[in-house]
């Protein structure tokens, strides 16, 4: 791990917050597959334009399996990016890793990204497209009825609060995998200190990050933070994935802890040594490879028939 940090000190990449956003997004985009694994070939791999809560929005299908060869449970996954950054493309060869290690189909959604929607475009679109899934997955060839959610960091972030809304609304997941979520409103624990600056994800990075998706006002808000929720109880069970030299482990520990203090049903792993975004690092990083394998069999155990 501090030889791929090294590494990328050398290249002497600007940090996301000296750059606009649609600079970051470039940047972004440019670095975001370079440690991961190649894109695996899969069976099945379709564009699509799925209906999010103002519009269209652009969603990538993948499945190790033809819609003539099975009925494949399905897992809405939410990408990481600080809700600014990010797209299909940059979390590419990730969904295609979940979706050959667990042999359910992965829908990859391009939610809608700050500056240009701010808080709470993106929660939006994300239970937008989960409600939408359970009545389309038919027409997909997908089990409508076996639904889990995932993201990693902000996308982690959005699959929490699908598993509340979803416990709200009667929308049965059998499973959150919550990959390096940020859970907390003001970016104020240990971690935050103890790693702001040198392992990959700095603090000011995060500041640029939030103040273009939400104002100050609203950080205490669930559909944000959503260890502020009220209740924790009857949500799907999770799997909560954590890199320890990350700023955001300590709120993923307790987001860990408050699912099980509230009688859920949690599968916490944690890995030594890494930084956050370490499962897109499987060229380099061998615990993105246990992750990856993490993964793969929380999704399949739980959404087996």
């Amino acid at each position: 791990m501090a030889g791929v940090l090294a590494r990328i000190h050398r290249a002497n990449r600007p940090p996301f917050h000296s750059l606009s956003p649609k600079q970051a997004r470039i940047a972004y985009l440019m670095g975001a597959e370079i440690l991961d694994l190649p894109r695996a070939p899969l069976a099945r791999i379709e564009n699509l334009q799925v209906p999010g809560a103002e519009g269209p929005l652009a969603a990538r299908l993948y499945a190790p399996k033809t819609r003539d060869e099975a009925r494949l449970p399905v897992l809405l996954y939410l990408h990481g990016g600080g809700f600014t950054i990010g797209s299909l493309e940059t979390h590419d060869s990730l969904c295609r890793q979940l979706a050959l290690r667990s042999g359910a189909a992965v829908l990859a959604l391009d939610y809608r990204l700050a500056p240009e929607h701010r808080f709470p475009a993106a929660v939006d679109d994300c239970w937008a497209v989960m409600r939408w899934l359970v009545g389309a997955a038919d027409s997909l060839g997908l089990d409508g009825s076996r639904l889990a959610v995932g993201g990693d960091s902000a996308g982690g972030t959005l699959a929490a609060v699908c598993a509340l809304h979803g416990r709200d609304m009667g929308l049965p997941l059998a499973l959150q995998l919550l990959i390096t979520p940020g859970t907390t409103a003001h970016a104020d624990t240990a971690s935050h200190k103890l790693f702001a600056n040198g392992f990959l994800l700095d603090a000011a990075s995060i500041a640029w990050f939030f103040d273009h998706y939400i104002a100050h006002h609203h950080k205490r808000d669930w559909r944000f933070a959503p260890l502020e929720a009220e209740d924790h109880g009857g949500l799907a069970p999770a799997c909560v994935l954590l890199a320890e030299c990350d700023p955001l482990i300590d709120e993923g520990i307790a987001y860990a802890d408050r699912l099980r203090a509230a009688g859920g049903q949690v599968q916490l792993e944690l890995y030594r040594g890494v930084t956050h975004d370490f499962i897109k690092m499987g060229r380099q990083i061998p615990e993105a490879l246990l992750a990856l394998d993490a993964c793969g069999l929380a999704i399949k155990e739980a959404l087996q028939p």
